[in-house]
């Protein structure tokens, strides 16, 4: 099975991630963790490119895309097609939907070059992924609580609602596949919703 989250920033992913991996564990299932962008030595590198906030030039939408497809490339044929044609379960911190909310809905990208990118490079697609949505404000007072913010993490408001919207988009197009969480509610709580759709 391959599962993936998605949200805006400060939503809870990792904390969800982390419990549904360790409930996998307790059921005896070989479990791979991971992340995009990322994921393996050279797309993490790539993420840092994508993250880090003092370049001397400004990234171009169209090289933030290339970039992101990069790593998923490099991340899906040495991650993650092996370890689910060896029968493992994926749980993956953002995937192809990600670069629809972030790179279309919220920067504007025209969507063709999204299908492209998908058409030639994503082999495969999530079973099932996890959309936690919560009020910006909310992800964002979790997220400067944090710390530090990423590049992405530094975007105004009206940004991330784009963003939100485009999760919306998604899951109102594929909800067979997407399934709203309501990131709001306490990390037990978000766990029981996702484990009401994995049972």
């Amino acid at each position: 099975m391959f599962i993936s989250f998605e949200g805006t920033e400060g939503v809870g992913k990792t904390t969800l991630i982390r419990k549904i991996h360790e409930h996998f564990q307790q059921q005896g299932k070989d479990v791979v963790l991971t992340r995009e962008p990322g994921g393996t030595p050279m797309a993490e590198q790539i993420r840092s490119l994508l993250l880090a906030v003092n370049h001397d030039e400004s990234m171009s939408n169209d090289t933030e895309l290339l970039l992101i497809y990069a790593a998923r490339a490099q991340h899906l044929q040495q991650v993650i097609v092996p370890a689910l044609q060896a029968g493992k379960t994926v749980l993956c911190d953002r995937f192809t939907d990600a670069s629809f909310a972030y790179q279309c809905s919220g920067r504007g990208l025209d969507q063709t070059k999204l299908n492209l990118l998908n058409d030639h490079f994503v082999s495969h697609m999530p079973n099932i992924t996890f959309w936690l949505d919560a009020p910006i404000e909310t992800g964002m007072a979790r997220a400067r609580e944090r710390g530090a913010l990423d590049r992405f993490e530094q975007e105004k408001v009206s940004f991330f609602e784009k963003v939100r919207a485009g999760y919306q988009t998604l899951w109102e197009q594929q909800p067979e596949r997407m399934k709203r969480l309501d990131a709001t509610q306490t990390p037990e709580q978000v766990f029981a919703q996702a484990l009401s759709y994995l049972v």
